[in-house]
């Protein structure tokens, strides 16, 4: 790690610092910046710009309230903007958020109220028999809302049922992909000791070459936001696309127990080696994607993997370990033993339950104790292997190595990784570059765009479309 030693006679000031973590560790945890970054509630919001953060605890700037809570409130947002392509839809959104209020807001109501919903939709329709088309959108909006419940899973009566729940979600993005027209061709992948699964979706069944887009999910998406992020678009303009799991994610994370690797070139590497082999794919037009801590793992594997026609990371993140709030950074010293020592009696005993489910949540991608200890109700105890590895994943001295055209987005009010995406275009040496921030001013603020996803691939396939001429 880079940060100093700790000095051992300096208690009350790294006591000073921890009270601050742990005054407000629920909002910062779960926005990923710092307290002293944030604006008091009664202060006015801030005016959009590189830094713009959304204040830790106060209301959030020009969108919709449907929690007080800003977490579970960016969650909502994300189902809710789901709906624009097919995997939400904004009525069943809108009855579960009441009916969370009206229980009282917790990690338990939203859990159970969304994996409800969730086991609703996969029941056939009481009276009727559902049609294909309708069992199809039934499971993609099943996949939908298991995967708002398995985001709180950790912190309800029931963290232990966390992969079944994810097994659920899988069960219904599975059956909505055996119902597409055509389905989508599933594979696995070799990687290392464990394969990657795939879903390679085309427009048709023609062979035609087309060119084709890999879509890279960020440290807690689910499969069905890759429909919702880009599989949709692709296919409504005639490109492939193809959604895996890679180490960290999805079946690799809740299934096998494989967490994020810091070389994520091993990942998509073999992905490139999959699609070059198949003759409905245009070699020469393949783009990468990444969203929200994708737009680390992308960046990463294009610097080395020169097969990448075109690159966008949405947002650019140079460093996810910046996303995690400074008090938490400040713990970490290069001694494992000392730190885990301040970990354990100092922050553990007074971390608010709210804020311990919330780093549990963030932790588990990177640390297969940390997600076993947390099925178990139990905070992990080793803080310092995690945060080796999150911070083994810093590309700020990678990303000059990128030749392919790159578009890096940034969004007003970003709030995992502010500043961030500007510094990557910058560091980039390709001549073919460019940055473009989503606005309040079209609905499109926040990390990742949730209220706003059809303008997201709007942007995303015309940039797109004009790097890879014929697409």
């Amino acid at each position: 790690m880079t940060n100093a030693p700790s000095d051992r006679t300096s208690g009350p000031t790294r006591r000073t610092t921890l009270a601050g973590l742990v005054g407000g560790a629920g909002a910062v945890l779960a926005t990923g910046c710092a307290l002293s970054g944030a604006s008091p509630a009664n202060a006015p919001a801030p005016a959009p710009s590189e830094s713009a953060s959304v204040p830790a605890g106060g209301p959030t700037p020009g969108v919709m309230t449907l929690f007080k809570d800003p977490t579970f409130n960016f969650n909502g947002l994300l189902a809710l903007g789901g709906s624009g392509f097919g995997a939400a839809e904004v009525g069943e959104v809108l009855t579960a958020v009441n009916a969370i209020n009206k229980a009282g807001l917790s990690a338990q109501t939203y859990t159970e109220t969304f994996r409800k919903l969730g086991d609703q939709l996969r029941e056939q329709p009481q009276g009727s028999k559902a049609d294909q088309q309708t069992t199809r959108f039934r499971a993609l909006r099943a996949a939908q809302y298991y995967g708002q419940a398995l985001f709180f899973v950790l912190g309800s009566d029931d963290p232990a049922g966390e992969e079944q729940l994810y097994k659920a979600g899988r069960g219904a993005w599975d059956t909505f992909c055996r119902l597409c027209d055509p389905a989508p061709v599933t594979a696995k992948v070799p990687y290392r000791k464990t394969p990657l699964p795939v879903w390679f979706f085309r427009p048709d069944t023609s062979g035609e070459r087309r060119p084709t887009v890999i879509l890279t999910n960020g440290s807690d998406g689910q499969d069905v936001d890759m429909w919702t992020y880009g599989v949709s678009a692709a296919l409504t303009r005639g490109w492939n696309a193809l959604v895996y799991d890679g180490p960290g994610q999805g079946q690799l994370l809740f299934v096998d127990q494989v967490v994020f690797t810091p070389r994520w070139e091993t990942v998509v590497t073999p992905l490139v080696d999959w699609l070059v082999a198949r003759s409905d794919v245009d070699t020469d037009r393949i783009a990468l994607t990444g969203l929200s801590m994708g737009g680390n793992l992308a960046p990463r594997a294009a610097a080395f993997e020169s097969r990448i026609a075109a690159l966008v990371a949405m947002p650019g993140c140079l460093s996810p370990w910046l996303g995690f709030p400074a008090e938490l950074r400040k713990i970490v010293t290069p001694d494992k033993e000392e730190t885990n020592t301040i970990w354990n009696k100092e922050v553990v005993p007074q971390l608010p339950p709210d804020a311990a489910a919330t780093i549990k949540k963030r932790i588990e991608p990177f640390s297969v104790p940390a997600m076993l200890d947390a099925r178990k109700g139990k905070m992990f105890t080793d803080f310092w292997t995690p945060a080796q590895l999150i911070e083994s994943l810093d590309i700020t001295n990678i990303v000059g190595r990128i030749k392919t055209p790159t578009l890096v987005l940034d969004y007003d009010y970003e709030q995992f990784y502010p500043g961030q995406p500007r510094q990557m275009f910058d560091k980039l040496t390709t001549p073919d570059k460019d940055f473009l921030k989503l606005t309040a001013a079209t609905g499109a603020q926040l990390h990742c765009s949730p209220m706003a996803p059809q303008q997201h691939c709007d942007v995303v396939f015309d940039w797109l479309q004009e790097q890879l001429p014929g697409s």
